[in-house]
């Protein structure tokens, strides 16, 4: 059926008088698609231009594809990343064709389309070929139609007709270039399918922003999916910019940052020959976002390297030959040795008796920050922490600190913030070639001040190098910074925050809000901000189950029930968040014993698995679920209550901070609910 279908084609071709023999046989292959509702566009003028034209554009179920069709004498071939034919030297070619995929990007970009969906190729007429210049892929006139159709399927039918219908008004036609778009005819005795020009519907039926709303609609039965393909026109408009130094992207929960993220990821891969450096705060998240890319954007996903911020740094000072002891239960025992010789009987004891918040002190504040001499501590702000410490309190802070690190220098053994001071030292020493073409940091508000000067030496003040995505309201961890103290300059524009909540229902927000709802936030452009913000809303289906219970067992009961309730399928987008790892233990153990599939999400790489996922509060931040399950969500929180007063004049400062680095948390958590928040208490 095939072979027939391509031989009635090829006829069509021949009646096309417009075109050269190469461009004929090319189409005649691509006609054969639109049997299977591919739409071709052949000899289109390039908008802005007089006189130069587009050879093909076609749209289907794999997405948008500007295609130049090529007739050499000569075998192409790729040598060095160099277009040749014949020995003779073609990048012109390619720089055309890569300009003009520029164009299209641009055309599309109003309806959401995001530039992964947009892809250039040069095809060769009677050559056999199959070879990547970049992101152009070169295919043969007999490999072009295989190729496309084993594409992924990224457009619908009725988007496959919008965007066509709008690149046709965009890229208008040369005066009887016109290639028919009816279907060959089938052989004798098959039914011939409806043309793609055919259809019943309206031709007006998806305007702007009704393939918007559609694409948005979409979104919300299959995420992921469609997040790979259809973007809000803002949100695309931040993909393509150019960026003439460092720049950010912040907005509250839900808006897209990280999806933004990707997106920008697999755009300057595709334009740039060095790697491109994704990196985050969190250990799990690396793996999901590199999943989510490679199913995005397969052509590059080599070129993009997905690493959390310590493992990438002890990667690189192993390869510069810097020795690292990284020994976190000796790094512990030399601080428990140092608090129990120094700080257990110094003035610390009077602000806050527990270990814990000095060591935070010391981990997010003097090593955070690389402070190496007590004059610099004694007058920094002390970003995030309410404690007010005058110059006493500092020096046994300092004593601290510095038994601290002779016991941990005696064990020979290095701490987390260690790896990140040596490679911030190792990259400093080193200057030349960067070894990124860009750094995107996602969660950026997560990093210690040290760990962001690292990945602004690595990529300088350059165009495009540095792009920094995250929201002050869900940093998760105590201390704080300003882009200024890492020597950061965002100017005018190039600090972009977006408003749009794309996950989260109205009920669900809302819920979420209220825990945070009086607590202000430092971000780290400086500005304080209140913990109600407006946002814009566009899913309004979602809803928060409360279930009190009289005891643990029965509020466990009641999470099994709800658990053994979803729907075939269901699992697999669902997951039970707790506030702290002993509670994940727990529920590992009750979920196992109830025969429920457990994905923990410290494994979890973003494929699906048909498991219920069960986490922290911290390790679920970027991801999102249908379903999200959080038992017992106020135990953490003093007296088990969302009832007390953050701000109760008898309240230590320390536990202040602690109860809103808490909130926090919970309330990263609630926000990772798409349809349905459950959330479990026990009646006290």
């Amino acid at each position: 059926m095939l072979r027939e279908q391509w031989q009635a084609a090829r006829r069509q071709a021949r009646q096309w008088e417009a075109g050269s023999e190469g461009e004929r046989l090319v189409a005649a292959q691509l006609l054969v698609l639109t049997e299977r509702g591919w739409r071709l566009l052949v000899d289109r003028r390039w908008p802005g231009t007089r006189t130069a034209n587009v050879d093909m554009l076609l749209v289907g179920p794999g997405g948008v594809f500007v295609i130049d069709v090529k007739n050499w004498r000569s075998a192409p071939e790729v040598l060095d990343g160099k277009l040749l034919a014949g020995g003779e030297p073609r990048d012109e070619h390619a720089t055309r064709l890569l300009a003009v995929t520029k164009a299209a990007e641009g055309a599309v970009a109003s309806l959401g389309l995001s530039p992964v969906a947009v892809q250039p190729l040069m095809v060769f007429a009677g050559r056999r070929v199959d070879a990547e210049l970049g992101r152009i892929r070169l295919l043969g006139e007999h490999e072009v139609g295989p190729a496309l159709l084993s594409e992924r399927s990224r457009l619908r039918k009725e988007s496959v007709r919008a965007i066509a219908d709008h690149l046709e008004r965009v890229f208008p036609d040369y005066e009887g270039s016109e290639v028919a778009q009816t279907a060959p005819p089938p052989p004798a005795g098959l039914p011939r399918q409806a043309d793609a020009r055919q259809q019943s519907e309206p031709e007006g039926l998806f305007d702007l922003s009704g393939l918007r709303d559609a694409a948005l609609e979409e979104a919300m039965r299959a995420p992921i999916e469609q997040w790979m393909t259809f973007l809000h026109p803002d949100q695309v408009a931040l993909v393509r910019r150019n960026w003439s130094g460092p720049a950010r992207i912040s907005g509250p929960a839900g808006t897209g940052k990280t999806v933004v993220g990707l997106h920008r990821a697999a755009h300057l891969a595709r334009r740039t020959s060095g790697r491109i450096l994704f990196v985050t705060f969190a250990n799990n998240l690396p793996r999901v976002q590199g999943t989510f890319l490679r199913a995005m954007s397969p052509a590059v996903a080599d070129r993009v390297d997905f690493r959390s911020l310590h493992a990438w740094a002890h990667e690189f000072l192993q390869e510069r030959g810097v020795q690292v002891r990284l020994h976190k239960d000796k790094a512990e025992t030399a601080f428990s040795l140092a608090w129990t010789r120094v700080g257990r009987g110094s003035r610390l004891a009077e602000i806050d008796p527990a270990p814990g918040y000095w060591r935070e002190e010391i981990d997010h504040v003097i090593k955070g920050r690389g402070i190496t001499a007590f004059e610099e501590y004694a007058t920094v702000a002390r970003r995030r922490r309410r404690a007010i410490l005058r110059r006493p309190h500092r020096q046994a802070v300092w004593e601290l600190y510095e038994t601290y690190e002779s016991l941990r220098a005696e064990r020979g053994v290095h701490d987390f913030n260690d790896v990140l001071s040596l490679a911030l030292a190792e990259a400093t020493r080193h200057t030349g070639e960067p070894p990124y073409a860009a750094v995107i940091v996602d969660e950026v508000q997560d990093l210690t001040l040290v760990g962001v000067r690292l990945l602004h030496a690595l990529a300088g003040d350059a165009p495009n190098g540095l792009l920094l995505v995250g929201d002050g309201q869900q940093a998760v961890y105590p201390g704080g910074f300003r882009l200024a103290d890492a020597g950061i300059d965002i100017r005018g524009d190039r600090g972009q925050v977006l408003r749009t909540n794309y996950r989260n229902s109205k009920e669900i927000l809302d819920t979420a809000l209220a825990v945070v709802a009086d607590v202000a936030f430092d971000d780290i452009d400086g500005l304080r901000t209140p913990g109600r913000r407006d946002v814009d809303l566009t899913y309004h289906d979602g809803q928060v189950v409360r279930v009190t219970e009289p005891t643990v067992t029965e509020h466990d009961r009641a999470l099994l029930d709800a658990l053994h309730a979803l729907p075939d399928g269901a699992r697999a987008d669902a997951a039970v968040l707790c506030p702290s790892v002993r509670a994940i233990g727990h529920y590992q153990r009750l979920l196992t014993q109830a025969e429920i599939p457990v994905c923990l999400l410290e494994h979890y790489d973003g494929r699906p698995v048909d498991a219920v996922k069960l986490g922290t509060y911290r390790r679920a931040k970027g991801l999102e679920f249908k379903r999200v399950y959080l038992p017992q969500h106020t135990a953490a929180l003093p007296n088990g209550s969302l009832s007390g007063d953050p701000h109760a004049a008898e309240a230590a400062e320390t536990a202040r901070e602690r109860e809103e680095l808490l909130r926090s948390q919970l309330f990263v958590a609630m926000t990772r609910a798409r349809d349905v928040l459950w959330l479990g208490g026990v009646a006290s």
